[in-house]
């Protein structure tokens, strides 16, 4: 039996209290040696008789580490007569930082105990919580390289974090109210409002006013549900939904719970949960939805804010406009929000990543970001170093370097030069924490994105090889390797033909990826235009006399219609799409649902809601055989069948439902033929349409019916999220 060994643990083991649960462990098992930080491993140096009781005990690691293996080689020398904490070193960068993780329930406890040297205190964290990579400036993570440098520790901190008997033992955001970390609440227009600052901006929200507060990753404005519409008013988005955080009581009587996304709410990373309303009608001044975006106090902060707040529910959004980046500096959110809010609460440590709420629907991720990112996956996609830049909207990065990809937390739609510094900021970074030097830079088909832009920069820089990849075989490599058959259903893709997929199935292997099936391609007049006003998008595809008389009942002038319909018959600026958001929206029109669109996904995410709790009944299906020899289903039939049952007086809500379900019905049914035919016994399914719970289970239901396996991503985004690291799966299979 061994007694002695050099223990050599690779994974994320930084930031996670690994040193300490070591040092705690040794002492448990009488062991002497040393323990040292190396990059993403940990050397240990052990000696005792005890030695393969505690190899097993360090084996398991702590609540946040990630063990990706353990190695135990000779060692010589005499054992010393302790165990010590070296001073962290340089070494392997094939783990990473872990992510920022909600306040562990013993802090609260300590923040809520009378008389303890943490009551009251907003920024009390232990080695098992609060922020890490939304501070971490390099590695190894040590507080030297974080932001909470700025704040030596107090006498009584670091004996705390020199005692091993302590939990905050070698916690490098150790903090208290003497030498941590301060909050100030001030005016719009940045006097300083005397007082407690929390107590002070929980009764201003109580009072109805709107404020700025400064999180984690950055800043949130946040208000009273009566105060919600003076809110939007401000914002210009008087129909967006808004996410609330509230009391796990409030959350049960506002929303249905189910036992998965309880635990979801409850967990340390504290995303946003989309759930169903208990009324569907209820809280239509936060969102006009059947569903409402919930999530739970995740700071210190946020706890002391709601002891003090008479209400149970707080509206929480993000303060940056829509697509664009995480306000993180006092400067910038005293500059642009000084017309949308009343007061800003803030605190001087220094944000040096900023990072977004992460958000989920039905176990299913919407945008990866704080609590869940940066991602790390093992994965084995050969030597090269590869990046990928992602898409143009909701876009990421991910990098691959020796066996392992990570993706950044969400950036934001990089149309924009602001959000465009971003990405490239957010891939130095990333690229930088983990050594990358790229042989291979992958980015998006479509010749004109920022993004792409950026690749071809990145790529001339480094010497590396460019590839470039279609939108949605990006979705599918995501999710799977394997052979299948690969549904993608989303708003915009740039095709192979140079028109706008979005309804795409395709099959064989990644990177051999053949296009199978895919929706009836339509003209999109005015491009961009039919997006925004989604019944251009509706005569587009049906171009009747019954059509132009519904527009002109809505208000449409006869010079208007002329126009759209001369657009239509000669092609100009029409753009051609399969796309399955587009003929959603041009559903959503003809029903009278959403007429314009004034937030991404708006007019079928209503479609959705007017559909929810209607019973669908099928339609026949009609399926036709393209200019490209693919299989493609009719969307104009559909229509065309949802236009006579709507003149027929049907029930606008029965017919949404109808709707839904038979365009997924005919999705399926060409998914199906196609694994049939090639005897393919598995179903790929991805795209931001899959969040649609009566598409996504109806396409689910068909499949399985049939007898084949259904994947499905539930690890990345099914949207656009997931872009970066599909590029980077597709970039490590072609062949040099």
């Amino acid at each position: 039996m061994r007694t002695r060994g050099i223990i050599i643990i690779r994974g994320i083991v930084q930031g996670v209290g690994f040193r300490p649960f070591v040092y705690a462990k040794a002492r448990e098992f009488g062991i002497t040696g040393t323990v040292k930080n190396l990059g993403s491993e940990v050397e240990i140096h052990a000696f005792g008789d005890h030695f393969e009781n505690f190899l097993k005990a360090v084996s398991e690691g702590t609540p946040l580490s990630q063990i990706d293996s353990v190695d135990v080689q000779n060692l010589r020398g005499n054992p010393p007569d302790t165990f010590s904490i070296l001073e962290s070193g340089s070494g392997s960068l094939s783990g990473f930082i872990p992510t920022d993780v909600a306040t562990c329930d013993d802090c609260i406890a300590d923040i809520f105990t009378p008389g303890g040297r943490y009551e009251g205190y907003w920024a009390t964290s232990c080695v098992n919580c609060g922020p890490r990579y939304s501070i971490i400036t390099a590695i190894p993570y040590d507080r030297e390289r974080t932001s909470m440098m700025e704040f030596p520790m107090c006498s009584t901190c670091d004996s705390e974090y020199t005692d091993p008997s302590c939990r905050r033992h070698h916690a490098q955001t150790i903090a208290c109210a003497d030498c941590g970390p301060h909050l100030t609440l001030l005016r719009a227009d940045g006097a300083p409002v005397t007082g407690d600052p929390i107590r002070e901006a929980a009764a201003l929200l109580d009072a109805g006013s709107i404020v700025a507060i400064r999180g984690i990753g950055g800043f949130h404005i946040a208000c009273t549900e009566e105060a919600a519409p003076e809110l939007k008013r401000r914002l210009g988005r008087t129909e967006q939904p808004l996410a609330v955080m509230a009391t796990p009581e409030e959350v049960e009587r506002i929303a249905i719970v189910s036992d998965e996304e309880r635990e979801i709410l409850l967990s340390r990373e504290r995303p946003i949960v989309v759930l169903a309303k208990q009324d569907p009608a209820s809280h239509p001044a936060i969102s006009t939805l059947h569903t409402i975006g919930c999530m739970l106090p995740y700071t210190g902060l946020h706890h002391l804010l709601f002891a003090h707040l008479a209400h149970r529910l707080i509206v929480m959004t993000s303060a940056n406009l829509p697509g664009y980046p995480m306000i993180t500096d006092l400067s910038v959110a005293l500059g642009r929000l000084s017309e949308q809010v009343d007061y800003i609460l803030t605190h001087d440590r220094r944000i040096v990543n900023r990072c977004d709420d992460s958000v989920l629907r039905d176990g299913y991720i919407i945008r990866l970001s704080r609590g869940l990112a940066p991602k790390r996956a093992a994965i084995d996609l050969g030597d090269a170093c590869i990046l990928g830049v992602g898409p143009e909207l909701n876009a990421n990065v991910s990098v691959y370097r020796n066996g392992f990809c990570i993706t950044s937390p969400h950036v934001g739609n990089v149309r924009n030069p602001q959000t465009l510094a971003y990405l490239q900021e957010t891939a130095e970074k990333i690229g930088g924490l983990v050594g990358a030097q790229y042989d291979r830079i992958v980015h998006d088909l479509h010749p004109q994105f920022l993004s792409t832009r950026y690749a071809r920069e990145v790529a001339e820089a480094a010497g590396a090889e460019l590839l470039a990849v279609q939108h949605h075989r990006a979705h599918i490599a995501a999710t799977t390797r394997e052979e299948c058959v690969g549904i993608a259903i989303d708003g915009v893709g740039y095709g192979d033909d140079g028109t706008i997929w979005g309804g795409e199935v395709f099959a064989g292997e990644v990177p051999h990826l053949d296009r199978v099936a895919h929706l009836e391609v339509v003209p999109m007049p005015g491009g961009d235009l039919a997006t925004r006003f989604p019944e251009r998008m509706l005569y587009g595809i049906l171009p009747t006399s019954g059509i132009r008389d519904l527009l002109a009942s809505r208000g449409w002038s006869e010079m208007e219609l002329s126009v759209l319909a001369r657009q239509v018959e000669r092609g100009l600026n029409v753009a051609a799409t399969s796309s399955t958001g587009r003929v959603l929206d041009a559903a959503s029109a003809l029903l009278g649902i959403c007429r314009e669109r004034t937030y991404d996904g708006e007019p079928a995410m209503k479609l959705e809601s007017a559909a929810y709790g209607r019973r669908a009944s099928a339609w026949d299906l009609d399926f036709l055989r393209g200019d490209d020899g693919c299989e493609v289903l009719s969307t104009r039939s559909l229509l065309v069948e949802a236009y006579r049952r709507l003149a027929a007086g049907e029930r606008m809500n029965d017919i949404a439902a109808s709707f839904q379900y038979n365009l997924a019905r005919g999705v399926a049914a060409m998914a199906v033929a196609a694994a049939e035919e090639r005897g393919i016994p598995r179903v790929a399914l991805s795209g931001g349409v899959v969040y649609n719970r009566a598409i996504r289970e109806t396409i689910i239901g068909e499949v399985r019916a049939a007898g084949l396996e259904l994947l499905i991503n539930r690890e990345y985004p099914l949207g656009d999220g997931c872009i970066s690291f599909g590029q980077v799966v597709y970039g490590g299979s072609v062949e040099e």
